[in-house]
C-alpha cells in the first residue's frame, strides 16, 4: 500500500474514533448484544433494529481502543439497510481483508469504507480490536444472550 493512501486510511480510522457515527443506544431495539475483548479491555454493545429482515437501526455504545471504536462506527453505516445474509457476506470479506486472507485485490465497491482497515492484518494483535463489533453484531442477530469475547 503506498504512503499516500495509508496516510487516507488512518485519517478515516482517526476521525471515526473521535467522531463516531451512530454511537447511542436505540429507544427500542429488536436485538442488542455485548462484546467484550479481555486482551485490552474494549468493551462494546450492539443495538439492531430489523424490520422486514433488514437491518433498519444498527448503533452502538462501548469503549476502547481508535481500531475497536472506528471500526464499530463504519461498521454500522455499511450494514444500514442490508440483510442479515448480507451483512453476514460484508462480515467474511472483512475478515478476511484484517487477517490478510483475501484473495486479489478488494475493490472499493465490495467494501467501501471498511477497506481502510486493511492495514490491520500486518498487526495481528489488532484483528481482535477491528471485529469485536461484528461478532458482537452477530451475537445480536441470531439473539444471544451470553457477552461476546474476542477469544
Amino acid at each position: 500500500m503506498n504512503e499516500e493512501l495509508r496516510d487516507l486510511y488512518q485519517d478515516v480510522i482517526v476521525e471515526h474514533s473521535k467522531r463516531p457515527r451512530n454511537y447511542h443506544a436505540l429507544d427500542a431495539p429488536a436485538r442488542s448484544a455485548h462484546g467484550y475483548n479481555p486482551l485490552c479491555g474494549d468493551t462494546v454493545k450492539v443495538y439492531v433494529q430489523v424490520d422486514d429482515g433488514v437491518l433498519a437501526d444498527v448503533s452502538f455504545e462501548g469503549s476502547g481502543c481508535a481500531i475497536s471504536t472506528a471500526s464499530a462506527s463504519v461498521m454500522t453505516d455499511a450494514i444500514k439497510g442490508k440483510s442479515a445474509e448480507e451483512t453476514e457476506a460484508l462480515f467474511e470479506k472483512f475478515h478476511d481483508l484484517v487477517t490478510g486472507r483475501q484473495e486479489g485485490d478488494i475493490e472499493d465497491g465490495d467494501l467501501g469504507k471498511l477497506t481502510v482497515f486493511g492495514g490491520v492484518s500486518e498487526f495481528p494483535a489488532r484483528v481482535k480490536c477491528a471485529t469485536l463489533c461484528w461478532h458482537t453484531l452477530r451475537a445480536a442477530i441470531a439473539g444471544r444472550d451470553t457477552p461476546v469475547t474476542s477469544e
